[in-house]
């Protein structure tokens, strides 16, 4: 892929033959991926470099995207993973004290073809109503390539998606004073999950997704972490079963997303596709406990089978307000609890992140 004039045709290719034309923005070419729409607000430069996102063309479903430009302080990871991006409206001539670049720029830097000017809301209604399709954004002449282009995009599945995105090193962020030394297990993770725990004064060790136990043992961490991370969670056999042996151990263990998903995986529980998942910063969940509900952040197209947990092993905690999918779980038989959403959330909702000061009192206690 190359670099072109924003002012160059693009076009967005559909799986059941639909196409949308556009302007391209950011690299030309072509690129195959499962098309998904986020409902935030603000926070695209998270999304951007998101990698649960990993083999993904994103819609931006907010219509006006790169108004306050990107900056490196917000990347929640090194480089961007997303397929594609799609939005309805980009701005080229951002402001904000902050800003460091455009939009624009981002994308070019990452090598990644942008759609702008086509119609975000008929998308997300189609997809909405038939669910989450694969898909085309190419700056090539579609029309002399689309049967060629559609059977490439039928037969495209996200793969190795954990083993793709994961580093390959241990890697550690210090606390100027830290009190508890945590193991971050990297599926795909956020950097603000990192700078919670931090900030909550934890030595925080990052992980390569296919740690063993062994090695694990020999960090001797104070708590774990699962974080989150792309692809479809029962792809991951290996890590599931390090999981299950990691949970005997009785290290407190704190997930996020995909981590939420694994660690049920590893105790008998079933996962699900979503229809269209759960992708924005606006999502109602129910602490089932008080009752009371929080909007959260999420990124996620499975969830976790809440019938399928077994009620000796633990309880569904929390509940998506909207179609009661599985938010959370507690675990009554290994010192672990697990959230679909996400608490670290940046910018925001900050609701849920009261879960990272429960996971230091877990700490504390365990400590004592």
């Amino acid at each position: 892929m190359s670099l072109f004039n924003q002012d160059k045709k693009a076009y967005l290719l559909l799986a059941d033959g639909t196409i949308f034309e556009g302007i391209g923005f950011g690299a030309e070419g072509t690129v195959i991926g499962e098309v998904v729409f986020t409902t935030g607000m603000t926070a695209y430069q998270e999304t951007l470099t998101d990698p649960s996102y990993y083999g993904q063309l994103v819609t931006q479903t907010f219509p006006l995207i790169g108004n306050y430009g990107v900056n490196d302080a917000d990347n929640e990871s090194s480089k961007s993973y997303i397929g594609g991006y799609i939005v309805r409206e980009w701005c080229n001539t951002p402001s904000n004290f902050r800003m460091e670049n455009t939009v624009e720029d981002f994308l070019k830097e990452q090598n990644i073809i942008g759609i702008h000017n086509i119609d975000t809301r008929s998308l997300t209604r189609k997809i909405r109503e038939v669910g989450v399709m694969n898909g085309a954004i190419t700056t090539e002449d579609v029309y002399s390539r689309k049967d060629e282009l559609l059977e490439k995009i039928k037969s495209y599945k996200i793969e190795n998606a954990v083993s793709t995105v994961t580093g390959t090193e241990q890697r550690v962020y210090k606390n100027e004073s830290p009190k508890y030394k945590v193991a971050l297990f990297d599926f795909g993770y956020k950097r603000n999950i990192r700078n919670e725990l931090v900030a909550r004064g934890c030595e925080v060790i990052v992980l390569p997704a296919n740690t063993t136990v062994e090695e694990l043992k020999a960090i001797n961490p104070d708590g774990i972490m699962l974080s989150n991370g792309p692809g479809d969670p029962t792809e991951n056999t290996e890590i599931i079963e390090n999981i299950k042996e990691i949970a005997k151990l009785g290290i407190p263990i704190f997930g996020i997303c995909l981590g939420h998903q694994l660690m049920a995986l590893s105790q008998g529980c079933h996962t699900e596709k979503l229809k269209y998942g759960h992708r924005g910063a606006n999502q109602p969940v129910v602490d089932l406990r008080t009752q009371r509900t929080y909007v959260t952040s999420q990124n996620h197209g499975y969830a976790v089978v809440g019938e399928s947990l077994n009620p000796e092993i633990g309880e569904v905690s929390h509940v998506n307000a909207n179609d009661h999918t599985c938010e959370g779980i507690r675990y009554h038989n290994i010192n672990a609890f697990t959230v679909q959403f996400h608490p670290e959330a940046h910018g925001g909702p900050l609701d849920t992140s009261y879960l990272f000061d429960e996971f230091i009192e877990v700490m504390e206690k365990e400590a004592k």
